[in-house]
């Protein structure tokens, strides 16, 4: 029987009472509308148009726009909106369901926003093939246990509103009271004093950078616009905002107009100018780093999506420098890039400052849809924090641990591990670790809590010939990072064919941290390779001399370092194994060995910017079998002395460091730096006097000299 308009009209007046209620409450709210799509964006076609919401967007196909005032969005593309405000979402899952960008959505619903989710209905979930399955290689997963556990948590949550797409109108809205005092969007006591730090660092001593970490919708763009504008109007004259988007920047940019007000003279969309010639002006990163105009003070919107390297470039480029980023990333950022950044900051400027907002801005404390969403994705996992706590290596045990098995407590304690430890862990991580069937893990547990965590990835296997066309650059297989790049890039089709054990993720307490449980970890997956019959043990990671260490401490080698730094840490990838079986263990000294010969040609053409002692501790790494001969001795000898010059005896000096034991011996010089730049990366004797490393090319070949004759008096044997 079909619904009279009578009562389709008093539908859509419900839904319009609810918007108006949640936006007095501060409330935000998940709708879940299950069942046959067709009929699900019928309904919305009708209830949306009576909203009146605006702006909104909308994720399926644009010939399926429910609303015309619905800005078509690709899901892949929903993280760009992060820093936007938005009153309505239509989330069509039918299309794929990518947890980053699902995560992220939730965060750009201002109060009285409403979420709509098009998906099956919740008992079809688990058999429900997601188009995004695809990207990631869970397609040919059997279950899906993240589905499961979302099913779990979406129907037992009593603020998650739930449309039957067969008859909308046997929902019923919820009834809620309007409040004495309704919500406002207003400055904080939290932000407030942001602001006012803000401005404090802004006219405050050089070198004193600030790092503001915050949950999303806590209003730190907006302090930062207030802050820049007030910091214009008593006396700065040049203040440069970067981030990785220019719509990331559009809320600081608006406050600032606001509270500018009659002294805004200008505003080109990019950059504003008061009636005194001060400025605010954005520039995108590249654009900063490589013009380097002067500005008192830079502010860095959405840090935790840029490089680690490009933010210490911004660091000491400028005399006062502002981070902001989330603590609990939809980007996946958040604790990571705190914990990684404030080495940078405490080498560099060790007098840094930090400041963080809690009192949400856009929508009020306890709101539904946020704790849903924390639930979901886990954005609030944290691992151990018992800072002031050591924990005895002894009484550390470890087993094999399945996540998709784990009370939901477990389960957040592992993730919040590394979320902590890694620079980025996105909520598409958490689905990827429950749901892949080749994923292997164990956790070390001290006095029932996860002290440390490793999750593993069985890859390879493939047939010889699927192997080879991957070797050929024909086929590109999902779910084998590393047995695919080794055997592409380094030209080595068994590297598919025989089966590893990838190391994903590794992460320990801090309270734990040196205590050797990490290795023990290492060590339990590399017994499990061994029992059953795998090749290798193998990891892959943007490379650091801390992580090199670490994973040589534990018995693997370097086979591959990549061309190119990751968009996500900003530093080379690097590739290490450890054979188990004999295939694999000839496996990895053929890929070392070939690495080794190709070494000092690769050095100069690709890996020019990468530090010296990451460099020299990959040089000594790898296997060194150059022997000198008497006219390389004659040459190194004559170069020492000044007989001979830098540029006749560069390839006996390059060749050096693969002779057995020198380059462990030229890691403990001063003047490491400055051989790794001129002689294994050949740049120019400009450059390495503006990197600081010697005061020209006299000076600089001085000091080669004078190492050269420290190794051939004291260095080892050759």
């Amino acid at each position: 029987m079909t619904r009279s308009a009578g009562d389709k009209a008093k539908g859509r007046q419900a839904w319009c009472s609810l918007v108006e209620h949640l936006g007095a409450l501060g409330e935000r709210r998940l709708v879940l509308v299950e069942g046959d799509r067709d009929r699900a964006l019928a309904w919305l076609q009708q209830t949306l148009p009576e909203l009146h919401q605006s702006p909104g967007i909308w994720t399926g196909p644009s010939d399926d726009n429910p609303s015309p005032g619905l800005t078509p969005v690709p899901p892949a593309k929903a993280r760009d909106w992060l820093g936007r405000e938005l009153a309505v979402v239509v989330w069509d899952g039918w299309q794929g369901n990518p947890p980053d960008g699902l995560a992220a959505i939730t965060g750009t619903l201002k109060a009285g926003g409403l979420l709509f989710w098009l998906m099956p209905p919740l008992a079809d979930w688990d058999q429900f093939a997601d188009p995004d399955y695809r990207r990631t290689g869970l397609d040919n997963a059997e279950h899906h246990p993240f589905a499961c556990r979302m099913v779990s948590i979406l129907g037992n949550d009593p603020g998650v509103i739930r449309i039957d797409a067969q008859d909308p109108g046997r929902t019923r809205t919820p009834t809620l009271q309007a409040p004495d005092n309704p919500f406002t969007v207003a400055t904080t006591h939290d932000q407030q004093r942001l602001i006012e730090q803000l401005i404090h660092f802004g006219q405050g001593r050089r070198r004193r950078p600030l790092v503001v970490t915050a949950d999303r919708g806590r209003g730190k763009s907006a302090a930062l616009g207030i802050a820049a504008a007030r910091l214009l109007q008593q006396g700065r004259k040049h203040i440069l905002v970067t981030a990785p988007t220019r719509e990331s920047v559009d809320t600081l940019f608006h406050h600032a107009r606001q509270t500018l007000g009659n002294d805004l003279a200008a505003d080109d969309g990019n950059g504003l100018v008061t009636r005194t010639g001060a400025q605010l002006r954005f520039l995108p990163v590249q654009e900063l780093l490589a013009g380097r105009p002067a500005a008192e003070v830079v502010l860095v919107d959405e840090a935790a999506a840029i490089p680690p390297q490009v933010l210490e470039a911004i660091l000491l480029g400028w005399p006062r420098v502002a981070f902001c980023s989330t603590v609990h990333g939809y980007e996946g950022a958040g604790r990571g890039f705190a914990i990684r950044f404030r080495s940078v900051l405490d080498r560099k400027t060790p007098h840094w400052q930090s400041a963080t907002l809690t009192e949400p801005v856009r929508w009020a404390a306890g709101d539904p849809l946020e704790a849903l969403a924390s639930n979901l994705f886990l954005l609030s996992a944290s691992g151990m924090v018992r800072d002031d706590a050591r924990v005895p290596t002894k009484a550390i045990r470890i087993d094999r641990w399945c996540p998709a098995d784990a009370p939901e407590p477990e389960l957040a304690e592992a993730f919040g591990l590394l979320v902590d430890a890694h620079y980025r862990t996105t909520p598409t991580d958490l689905r990827q670790w429950l749901d892949d069937p080749s994923a292997v893990s164990w956790c070390a547990w001290h006095e029932g809590h996860i002290v440390g965590v490793l999750w593993g990835a069985i890859e390879g296997g493939l047939s010889a010939e699927l192997s080879q066309n991957v070797t050929r650059g024909q086929r590109r297989i999902r779910g084998h990072l590393l047995a695919q790049s080794l055997a592409s890039h380094s030209g080595f089709p068994e590297a598919s064919t025989q089966k590893t054990l990838r190391v994903v993720r590794v992460a320990v307490a801090s309270p734990a941290r040196r205590s050797g449980i990490g290795k023990r970890l290492v060590a339990a997956a590399r017994d499990w390779v061994a029992e059953q019959q795998l090749d290798s043990l193998g990891t892959s990671f943007g490379g650091s001399p801390e992580l090199l260490a670490f994973w040589q401490s534990c018995g693997l080698s370097v086979v591959r370092v990549g061309f190119q730094r990751e968009h996500t840490s900003g530093e080379y990838p690097l590739q290490m194994l450890s054979g188990s079986s004999p295939q694999g263990v000839e496996l990895v000294d053929r890929l070392r060995g070939r690495l080794a010969r190709h070494w000092l040609t690769l050095v100069p053409r690709h890996w020019c910017g990468m530090p010296a002692e990451l460099l020299a501790a990959i040089s000594d790494d790898l296997p060194a079998t150059r022997i000198l001969n008497d006219d390389d001795r004659r040459d190194l000898d004559n170069f020492g002395h000044g007989h001979r010059g830098f540029d006749l005896c560069l390839p006996v000096l390059r060749e050096l460091g693969q002779v057995p034991g020198v380059m462990n011996w030229l890691r403990t010089r001063q003047d490491l730096a400055l051989w790794t730049a001129a002689v294994l990366q050949g740049r120019s004797w400009a450059d390495a006097q503006a990197a600081g490393l010697c005061r020209g090319q006299r000076d600089g070949e001085d000091r080669l000299r004078a190492l050269v004759r420290e190794l051939l008096e004291n260095g080892p044997e050759m």
